[in-house]
């Protein structure tokens, strides 16, 4: 089988199987399997895979008609322009969630204090940390998460303290930002998800549990006692989310609430400061 052959059998297969992206997810698993780029696949497209290649890119491709998310399999997604380690234990980097740390990035300053709560794969706060020095700190639930957060903080050689805590309980000190991408979609909406992220993905980080809103108001609440004076809170949305969240900081006496839109025009970023009598 030559890469052009292998290639044209990988896409065929896939949209059989009804992968969306098949184009694009088997010239990614060839890319992976074979190590090559387009300039190499153009000049020798007609050279035969070895056999073992040719096994690895079908074993990767049944994965993948599975509707194992192409991340899951490669190990790997790019986020911010940076490559981060992924695995079944964190929910996969998404290009939404770039907004949340494009806003922080807005208002951390070097030397800043920043908490990132429900870290999972650690890429927003490793993303922020790369451009601004500052004293970072993150948390998960998961154990396994933190262990792949953990790998992330060695590739991108950033300090990031990990802790594995449920929401505050293990939290000390106070801080001028915290961040947090928290589980969002009511538990009885994640059964209609697409099956790559209904089957694969971690419930846990998924599930917001009865209306989606339970880890901000947990977060809005307690968020009060770990931010200085003036302190910024940010978080992603659900797209019909943003009223919701911006009441309950206002309720709670945050005040410059923000709800800011992704490049679709949807709802994904509420931002609030803690007031200083708080």
């Amino acid at each position: 089988m030559t890469f052009l052959e292998a290639l044209r059998y990988g896409e065929e297969t896939l949209a059989l199987k009804g992968i969306s992206d098949a184009k694009c997810d088997a010239w990614l698993l060839l890319e992976k399997v074979c190590g090559i780029d387009r300039n190499y696949y153009y000049l020798h497209m007609n050279d035969e895979l070895t056999e073992k290649q040719q096994e690895k890119y079908e074993a990767l491709l049944l994965k993948r008609m599975a509707h194992i998310p192409l991340q899951y399999i490669t190990g790997e997604q790019e986020f911010m322009g940076f490559r981060f380690m992924v695995s079944p234990h964190v929910l996969i980097p998404r290009q939404d969630t770039e907004i949340l740390v494009l806003e922080a990035l807005k208002i951390i300053n070097p030397g800043m204090d920043v908490l990132d709560l429900c870290t999972g794969s650690g890429c927003i706060i490793i993303s922020i940390a790369k451009q601004i020095p500052i004293r970072a700190v993150a948390s998960d639930i998961s154990r396994l998460a933190l262990l792949t957060a953990e790998e992330n903080r060695k590739l991108h050689d950033v300090s990031v303290r990990f802790i594995e805590s449920d929401l505050f309980e293990k939290i000390e000190g106070r801080f001028d930002v915290i961040v947090s991408n928290p589980p969002y979609i009511p538990e009885k909406e994640i059964k209609g998800l697409m099956q790559e992220v209904k089957d694969y993905e971690p419930f846990e980080a998924l599930n917001g549990k009865d209306d989606g809103l339970w880890f901000y108001k947990k977060i809005i609440e307690e968020g009060l006692n770990y931010l200085k004076p003036f302190g910024c809170l940010l978080f992603e949305i659900g797209y019909d989310q943003g009223e919701k969240v911006a009441d309950l900081m206002q309720i709670n006496g945050y005040q410059d609430i923000k709800v800011l839109q992704d490049l679709a025009g949807l709802n994904r970023v509420v931002i609030g400061k803690r007031r200083n009598y708080v």
